[in-house]
């Protein structure tokens, strides 16, 4: 599959694969996919979540297909249709659709979240809806989807019990994650790592306008010294609030965290371009506290 995955860093844009289930239409960010193959045959695995098909091997590594008809409470997949294999939190995952339709390339602006017109499972795993052309999109979180099967694959919290009992700071922390579980996790995380003075936000423009504005009334120093961002966010996404950050002489000394499940080879390089201080996938919670201690100067004891 070609895309133009590599957009140019920074435009709050991102590339869309839109396919579909029966005669509904969904969305996945590129960024996600690693390739488009058609429907082979699976080994259905014991016991396993209803919405796990099997698990089966297109080349020399074992990935489990998931029935995404199933997962979004439509029934249940017959043979036939298409394998979108994605990798995402180091996972590769196989999510059986009907047909894929193309790859559209959208602004995080145009992208709102889901509301009561949608299905009650898809409300539940949807990130935002899009309208293009004349259809409606729904973009899915294929993380959450994952994560609801397997909680395992979600935020790796038993990294904080090797974190221990810590002394209260007050280090003022942005966090930017339109997730209201994760932001939660990430904001609940930090609390307990002893990083009482969290400011977070749903998107990166409500996180940039409040950097903005303490820079403006001279408190940046007083309010911001460590940004956490995730890249997939409606509005303003992580690498536009990044280019935003770093451009800007009186801000880009303020260290960043991009802190997002979609750290591959090439979002990693797309980061670093942008100037992000450090990348990490978003089951790392230990190591993003870790990494938080490292770019404020807080040491173990």
């Amino acid at each position: 599959m070609e895309t133009n995955i590599l957009l140019d860093s920074g435009t709050n844009e991102l590339e869309i694969l839109e396919f579909t289930i029966g005669d509904h239409a969904y969305a996945i960010n590129v960024a996600k996919t690693k390739e488009i193959i058609n429907y082979m045959e699976v080994t259905p695995v014991p016991n396993a979540h209803p919405s796990i098909e099997g698990i089966f091997m297109p080349r020399d590594a074992m990935i489990t297909a998931i029935d995404l008809r199933n997962c979004l409470q439509r029934g249940t997949s017959k043979p036939g249709g298409l394998f979108i294999i994605t990798n995402f939190n180091k996972l590769d995952i196989a999510f059986h659709v009907d047909a894929v339709l193309g790859i559209h390339r959208v602004s995080w602006l145009d992208i709102i979240k889901p509301n009561a017109t949608i299905s009650k499972a898809e409300e539940s795993v949807a990130t935002g809806i899009i309208k293009y052309e004349d259809r409606l999109l729904i973009i899915l979180d294929f993380e959450k989807i994952v994560s609801d099967i397997n909680p395992n694959t979600g935020l790796n919290m038993e990294q904080l019990k090797d974190i221990g009992p810590r002394d209260r700071n007050s280090v003022p922390i942005v966090l930017a994650e339109d997730s209201a579980l994760l932001n939660k996790l990430i904001v609940s995380s930090l609390n307990k790592a002893g990083y009482d003075n969290v400011k977070n936000f749903e998107n990166g423009k409500l996180a940039y306008d409040y950097i903005e504005k303490c820079k403006n009334e001279g408190s940046l120093e007083k309010n911001v010294q460590c940004i956490i961002t995730d890249i997939e966010m409606p509005i303003m996404d992580g690498h536009r609030l990044t280019k935003l950050v770093k451009s800007d002489n009186d801000i880009k000394h303020v260290p960043l965290i991009i802190f997002s499940s979609l750290i591959n080879e090439e979002m990693r390089r797309k980061g670093e371009t942008l100037g992000a201080d450090r990348q990490l996938s978003k089951p790392e919670i230990g190591s993003l506290v870790n990494t938080v201690d490292e770019l404020v100067g807080i040491k173990e004891e």
